[in-house]
């Protein structure tokens, strides 16, 4: 248990040099490390507590255990019982420790960058853009999380043809990290007069947003492109340049914003999507090259691969990785989100013990 304990032991001691941040007026006046280490001492906070009482077992049974060699009967019978009491709490602590151990995902304090685009479906494709977006959102309030629009792309109709997001918040992509595929809708659309159900689809991507330290974009290395904005259907919505184009050109990525009226507030928009895409291929990157040593995951990562199916005329939500059903659609719909993720790390902590 050594290695499970020096881990623990590494979380503490970061635990600490946070809190001792905080008492740091260079910390404090600095709203960008202050906000990391209040973020640090929140993520870390169960593993710390954890840890310091590992700590207090360990001396309590030294402490027992040397009283073991006494010539007093009665105090070495007392030691004995205390002797058995503490390794049985320490047991239990061990099993506490794994499981946490277990549950720590990289990056999962890390907030994200979502994007939404209709697949095949047409127009039905574009409403069920909209219908995850609203299902994201009702989830986010539930976590107590902020979302802030980037870009959307709407429809005459009431849908997104793409539809851009962040999200900010306590462990957001520990939960949000495996919605990235590609999502089902099986349904009547509201366009269809013979009452045929029609399968449409939807894509969400889920990028980490970097820390301003991860990512060093080379000015010279983009192109921007200012232009009006417009609403569906090519109407017009803004009489000034304040719609972004930002082009990286090494890796060819296009990013636009013109939610704004501002186009200071466009390009900064679009230069956080653009990193957290930028993030992301490098991560890829990585993966690709360690994918021979990578332990088992739940689904390919792959962005095109099936992943969950909404059926509407069923009330049925089904995600095809873990072969998981549930006939809660509308709650699911509605933002009760967790009915699905919550399986999906459960089976993920099995995996890991499987392969541990």
């Amino acid at each position: 248990m050594a290695n499970l304990w020096n881990k623990f032991k590494n979380w503490f001691e970061e635990y600490k040099d946070a809190e001792e941040g905080l008492s740091n007026p260079d910390v404090v006046n600095n709203r960008q490390l202050y906000a990391k280490s209040v973020k640090v001492l929140s993520s870390l906070k169960d593993k710390a507590a954890i840890y310091e009482k590992y700590i207090g077992i360990e001396k309590a049974l030294k402490d027992a255990e040397e009283l073991l060699s006494s010539d007093d009967e009665e105090i070495k019978s007392l030691a004995k019982e205390e002797s058995a009491l503490l390794k049985s709490q320490l047991s239990e602590l061990e099993k506490q420790a794994e499981e946490i151990l277990l549950s720590d995902v990289p990056d999962a304090d890390k907030d994200v960058i979502m994007e939404i685009r209709a697949g095949t479906g047409g127009l039905e494709a574009s409403l069920f853009v909209s219908d995850l977006f609203k299902m994201y959102s009702r989830y986010a309030e539930t976590k107590g999380w902020k979302l802030e629009v980037l870009e959307a792309n709407p429809t005459e109709i009431g849908g997104f043809k793409e539809i851009v997001f962040s999200l900010t918040g306590d462990k957001v992509y520990y939960y949000m990290r495996y919605e990235s595929g590609v999502h089902r809708v099986q349904r009547v659309p509201i366009t269809e007069t013979g009452g045929r159900i029609h399968t449409s689809a939807a894509s969400v991507v889920v990028l980490i947003e970097p820390e301003d330290v991860e990512i060093n974009i080379n000015p010279d290395e983009l192109k921007i492109d200012v232009y009006r904005s417009s609403g569906p259907g090519g109407q017009g919505v803004n009489t000034t340049d304040s719609a972004v184009r930002i082009t990286h050109l090494p890796s060819g990525i296009v990013v636009t914003c013109q939610d704004e009226r501002s186009q200071i507030k466009n390009k900064a928009k679009a230069m956080r999507v653009l990193k957290a895409r930028l993030l992301d291929l490098e991560k890829q990157k990585q993966q690709n090259a360690l994918a021979s040593h990578r332990k088992k995951s739940i689904g390919s990562g792959d962005r095109s691969e099936k992943i969950r199916t909404y059926n509407f005329p069923e009330r049925r939500v089904t995600d095809h990785r873990i072969n998981f059903t549930t006939y809660r659609l509308n709650e699911i719909l509605s933002g009760d989100l967790d009915e699905v993720i919550m399986p999906l790390l459960t089976a993920e902590k099995e995996l890991l013990k499987d392969v541990s």
